[in-house]
């Protein structure tokens, strides 16, 4: 009788599933792949939604997606990974936010979709067909997983925060503009 069971496997397809997209979009960001636009393109693009500076802002959204990807994938530090993922995604959607919820509007369903399953799994642990369980568990401790949320929750809202106060500050701008005409 095998030592695994129906929970470690849906835990490795749940982490195969997720950290593959989430490596996949942030290669996209970091090196161009898969139809991406790399940095230079990407940070454009997080420049034109609020995220300032936008290279840098690529980077760290990138560097988050690929890595906590790839680890969760493995099953490798868990919870960091799946906390710096689900940080990416909330990032991610608040751009949709306006948007309504379905993706096929420009919704945030996905973004929300992939980090809530990133959270999911730094919570719930990666299961027995994982890196973390062959290593003994040493990236992966249950004291671990508030404070990589909560350390992950608190960069998210400031970095958050000042997009949506520098979206504020653009709009009150474009609005003085329009006055002064």
């Amino acid at each position: 009788m095998s030592c695994y069971d129906r929970r470690d496997l849906g835990l490795l397809l749940l982490r195969l599933s997720t950290g593959g997209v989430l490596a996949a979009h942030g290669a996209q960001k970091l090196f161009g792949w898969f139809g991406g636009h790399g940095l230079e393109g990407t940070g454009q693009f997080m420049e034109s939604v609020g995220y300032a500076p936008g290279k840098a802002s690529a980077t760290a959204a990138g560097l988050a997606e690929t890595g906590g990807g790839v680890l969760l994938a493995l099953g490798l530090a868990t919870p960091a990974a799946g906390a710096a993922a689900a940080g990416a995604m909330a990032g991610a959607a608040s751009v949709h936010l306006p948007n309504g919820f379905f993706a096929q509007e420009g919704g945030y369903e996905y973004a929300a979709s992939l980090g809530l399953a990133a959270a999911g799994l730094a919570v719930s642990g990666p299961g027995r067909l994982s890196l973390d369980h062959a290593l003994g568990h040493v990236f992966d401790r249950g004291w671990m997983v508030p404070v990589a949320l909560g350390v992950t929750a608190a960069a998210t809202a400031v970095v958050v925060g000042a997009r949506n106060q520098r979206l504020r500050r653009s709009t009150e701008g474009e609005q003085e503009a329009l006055f002064e005409e």
